[in-house]
């Protein structure tokens, strides 16, 4: 970060960081038997990791790149002038995120410690200046409503794992017995309910981290739209959002939000070609070395590009009226949560064996039927979306019209 010539201090920041890490998850998975609780170094130094390649890519656009060449979203982040020490050394290793996270960018962090975070945005609000001294005139939001929720989601979370989760063991999905006694509908049922039952452990981890951040005044986003304030700007899951999720990439967007927008800064807006994959390959990296983080992100590749593809081609014609909506929300919400739970089963079994033990058992039928389903959709999907690109560039309409809809981004991978 100090030496580094700007031009590169992004790429050698990710190549370092990057594989300092793997190299510490190859410890930990190899030498200090599969993470004994006592050498679980990795999750902080996945979150470090995080933000110094966060932190190195906004410095390159800032001090290297033109304005026009720049997203929107990265002009706002984009840092000027190489970070002091102290600076850099508390925005990687502040006690309110040093354990698990969340990742937030440069910028906020540091308007949160010079006591900007929450009157810079209040200011953004129409109304809340007072048109000539400038001063703010509604009252300093304060985080304790958000911090009490947040709180209490953390305490379902916990009693459901104390009371559920352990009753639903993910090691029984992949059991001789169990697996050679049942049919393929109660395998199918009770990976279903097994993966949902370990998602509060989850939950809880990254609500808790959320709070922490919130009761020491930092995650502040502004006003929603009855004029409360909302603190999810480091927000890192929205649960309603992940078990309701009608796609694919509804999921994504909600889980492990913080992670995503990562993964967005560093790869998917910067890659050249093939961005879907290289994402999932370095979210893969990202995690550890266990085999089943690679099978669960690369079954991922293919489900991707099925589900955009099976979305474009079907789900218009099922918008004619509300009950056919609704019933494709319902079809589309079990497809989306069984088809969630054959790809993560992996990430929870880690080894190869047991991976492939449940995978047989389900007659690999979502590897099937989204590569079926990929070829046999996209060359239509793409035919189609020529045919309209050459329609409207052949249409007269004005140049306001043409500009890109971004108010639906919100920093997601698409």
């Amino acid at each position: 970060m100090v030496f580094a010539d700007i031009d590169n201090v992004h790429k050698y920041s990710l190549v370092t960081a990057m594989g300092y890490l793997t190299a510490c998850q190859a410890c930990r998975a190899y030498i200090f038997n599969y993470a004994v609780p006592s050498t679980d170094f990795s999750g902080p130094l996945m979150i470090v990791t995080q933000k110094i390649t966060t932190l190195a890519f906004q410095l390159h656009d800032g001090m290297c790149k033109k304005p026009d060449q720049l997203t929107p979203e990265q002009k706002l982040l984009a840092i000027n002038a190489r970070p002091s020490p102290l600076q850099y050394l508390s925005y990687n290793l502040n006690f309110l995120s040093v354990l698990v996270g969340p990742c937030s960018n440069y910028r906020d962090y540091l308007d949160f410690i010079e006591g900007g975070h929450i009157s810079r945005r209040l200011r953004r609000l129409s109304g809340a200046c007072n048109g000539h001294n400038g001063h703010i005139t509604a009252p300093d939001p304060s985080p304790l409503g958000a911090v009490c929720r947040k709180l209490l989601v953390c305490s379902g979370c916990m009693l459901f794992f104390l009371v559920v989760t352990r009753s639903l063991p993910i090691r029984l999905n992949v059991e001789p017995d169990f697996v050679s006694q049942n049919s393929f509908l109660v395998r199918l049922t009770y990976a279903f309910f097994s993966v949902q039952a370990a998602r509060p452990k989850f939950y809880f981890a990254w609500t808790l981290a959320d709070a922490v951040n919130n009761a020491a005044g930092y995650g502040f986003s502004g006003m929603d739209g009855n004029g409360k304030a909302s603190w999810d700007l480091i927000g890192n899951l929205n649960i309603l959002g992940i078990e309701t999720a009608t796609s694919f990439k509804t999921f994504i967007d909600n889980w492990n939000i913080q992670t995503a927008v990562w993964l967005k800064t560093v790869c998917y807006d910067r890659a050249p070609r093939h961005r879907l994959a290289l994402t999932f390959i370095l979210s893969a990296l990202w995690h550890g070395v266990f085999p089943g983080y690679y099978f669960t992100f690369i079954t991922a590749i293919p489900i991707t590009i099925a589900a955009r593809a099976i979305r474009k081609s079907v789900r218009h014609h099922f918008l004619s009226s509300r009950g056919l909506k609704l019933g494709y929300d319902v079809l589309t919400w079990a497809a989306t949560q069984l088809t969630i739970c054959y790809t993560v089963m992996p990430f929870l079994l880690l080894s190869v064996e047991p991976t492939f033990i449940y995978y047989r058992s389900m007659y690999f039928h979502v590897h099937v039927i989204s590569i079926l389903a990929a070829v046999a959709l996209q060359p239509k999907h793409k035919s189609r979306e020529t045919r309209t690109s050459s329609s409207s560039s052949l249409s007269s309409v004005s140049p306001v019209q043409c500009q890109p809809d971004l108010s639906n981004n919100n920093g997601k991978i698409d």
